[in-house]
């Protein structure tokens, strides 16, 4: 990984949101900036330097993992020990514009409680600041090897999609569905899964979060399949939504305005394209079909380290889409009481349009 670039691109902006450090906590983008990845680390960039802190738990790890910064093994909190090293540094750390240190912080992954115990340590002269989503703005356009790691990761779980398939049958629960994917992805080589697998069932498959229970798997209607592996550190995200049974006439054209909005969201995929464009593709598809309120969240959303990055694919979003961003694109309907279907690929962002990058068919499947 690059993190001699990512770090030196983060330095550069600094100055520019008028901070004279920036103190990473979030891991995720610890890791995207160093590349560790232990469960306590806290990174702190200046002008100059890149500094690590952690834990006795971590001395040997941080020593392989952790790239173009200076160790530092503390016997307290990673965040701890990074407020007493900028206090200690505070003097050479100070920016000639003004007196005093202002620090930036991580407003959104920093809790309460952690913030006022950082501030009681640093004292008065050293200032927190909220940073704008410096790093994740960064994490959003991926480079050539996270986007190799993120193929490596769809086609894994797409590859799980056939076993899956044999697993679902009327009677079964949707637990011990979900158990046998869990197990094929581990023994595949996964990490670990991207989310809890969602397998709903039935009436269940109107829920868009329904993930899987106790309930058994009906003799008729559809089943919602949302899952996704991490290999490397990366993740995929993937849904089908299968038939049990031989679908109702309502059934299907449900399932085909889906797949026709899905279809629409995708052509409209390329660099410079609004995101609410994406989201507007799909939703007017869903409008044509009557169904339109029946779609009840975004379109997609960006994957990388994280199941859930920038950008969001939704309505009143401002964001552009960018070469090298990797989403989803996900539309759905949910008829409560009946089903409910989605479609969900993820798709690489070129100058040109977008590559899909999930390979499974997108046909109705029925079981």
């Amino acid at each position: 990984m690059e993190y001699r670039d990512r770090q030196k691109k983060l330095r550069g902006l600094l100055n520019e949101n008028r901070l004279d450090a920036l103190l990473v906590t979030h891991l995720p983008n610890v890791r995207y900036l160093c590349g560790f990845t232990g469960s306590s680390g806290a990174l702190i960039l200046t002008e100059d330097r890149s500094v690590f802190f952690s834990d006795g738990r971590y001395i040997a790890q941080a020593k392989e993992e952790v790239h173009n910064a200076r160790v530092v093994i503390g016997r307290k909190a990673a965040l701890l020990s990074a407020a007493e090293w900028l206090v200690a540094h505070r003097a050479s750390l100070r920016s000639s514009r003004k007196p005093g240190l202002t620090v930036g912080i991580e407003g959104e992954h920093l809790t309460v409680s952690a913030r006022s115990k950082l501030a009681k340590v640093l004292g008065p002269r050293i200032r927190l600041k909220e940073a704008p989503p410096l790093i994740e703005q960064a994490r959003s356009v991926k480079d050539t090897q996270e986007i190799r790691l993120v193929r490596a990761a769809v086609r894994m779980g797409a590859d799980l999609f056939p076993a899956l398939l044999k697993n679902i049958r009327p009677g079964i629960e949707e637990n011990e569905v979900a158990a046998e994917l869990e197990y094929a992805a581990r023994r595949a080589g996964a990490e670990q899964m991207s989310f809890p697998t969602i397998i709903a069932s039935g009436k269940r498959s109107a829920s868009p979060h329904g993930v899987a229970s106790q309930a058994k798997i009906s003799a008729n209607g559809f089943v919602v399949c949302d899952f996704g592996v991490i290999l490397a550190g990366y993740c995929s995200d993937m849904t089908r939504t299968v038939h049990v049974g031989k679908p109702s006439r309502e059934a299907r054209i449900a399932y085909e305005a889906v797949r026709e909005a899905q279809e629409a969201a995708v052509e409209v995929v390329r660099a410079g394209a609004s995101v609410s464009a994406v989201d507007g593709a799909a939703r007017k598809l869903l409008n044509k079909h009557g169904l339109g309120k029946n779609f009840t969240h975004s379109t997609g959303h960006g994957v990388g380290l994280e199941i859930h990055e920038a950008p969001r694919i939704a309505a009143g979003q401002t964001d552009t889409l960018q070469a090298g961003m990797v989403i989803t694109i996900e539309p759905g309907v949910y008829i409560p009481q009946k089903f409910g279907v989605r479609i969900e690929d993820m798709v690489l962002v070129t100058e040109t349009g977008c590559e899909v990058l999930t390979p499974t068919t997108k046909e109705l499947i029925t079981l």
